[in-house]
């Protein structure tokens, strides 16, 4: 009992494996998945047919059965009435149990010729759906597909532009950045280190000396002139 119960379990197992298999198959090609639900109807559409077209030559047995018996029906009626007409009772009896059985084989045939049409009917309903659903279920397949080609176009050209990557460029302006602080940077230090350079400042000393001594000739220019025109005034 203990290995039957394993054997079961150990075949539910491998049955739910080969599922999944099967199922992440059919997610990754789901043009597989629609035709083989489109083959199962198409074989399911066949099997219907053969059995609709059994059902409906039932129906024309039973009918033509109801129709011959109907003929004999009339034919042994009208022998009844001449056996009637002739005073044959004895032949008359026979025919009247014969008229009778056949009475009773119609009724019997035209019940089972309603049942056979209505079967028939419903057969061909059947027929008539399924048909439609697999015209359906390949038009869902054909637009199904489209989109899912689509959406897979977009996904492409998706991840080709998330793949575009600007690292280089943007590393080549980060070095032309770079090299253009550098430059500015240097220059700058230069007038820095010429400020701070004694000879500069020497010179700017001796021109700061040279202003000031000027300043002061001008003075004493101005001064000597002034004291000129003083004592011209007084000599006067």
């Amino acid at each position: 009992m203990a290995d039957i119960n394993f054997l079961g379990r150990l075949s539910n197992l491998w049955s739910g494996f080969v599922s999944l298999w099967i199922t992440d198959v059919e997610k990754r090609h789901p043009e597989i998945a629609y035709q083989n639900a489109i083959d199962s109807m198409i074989d399911k559409y066949g099997r219907l047919k053969s059995a609709t077209a059994a059902i409906m030559r039932r129906r024309e047995d039973i009918s033509a059965r109801l129709a011959n018996e109907r003929s004999e029906l009339a034919a042994i009626s009208a022998d009844l009435n001449a056996a009637l007409a002739t005073s044959q009772d004895e032949l008359g009896i026979v025919l009247i149990q014969k008229k009778n059985a056949l009475e009773a084989s119609i009724r019997t045939l035209e019940q089972e010729l309603d049942q056979a049409s209505n079967d028939a009917q419903e057969a061909k309903d059947s027929l008539i759906q399924v048909k439609a659903e697999i015209q359906k279920l390949r038009d869902e397949k054909d637009r199904m597909l489209a989109q899912m080609h689509s959406a897979q176009a977009r996904l492409k050209i998706q991840n080709q532009l998330e793949g575009l990557s600007v690292d280089a460029e943007v590393r080549a302006l980060d070095n032309v950045r770079e090299h253009i602080r550098n430059t500015v940077a240097e220059a700058k230090m230069g007038s820095e280190l010429r400020d701070s350079d004694l000879d500069v400042k020497l010179a700017r000393l001796r021109q700061s000396s040279g202003a000031i001594t000027a300043r002061q000739q001008l003075e004493e220019m101005k001064r000597v002139r002034g004291t000129q025109a003083e004592s011209t005034g007084k000599s006067m």
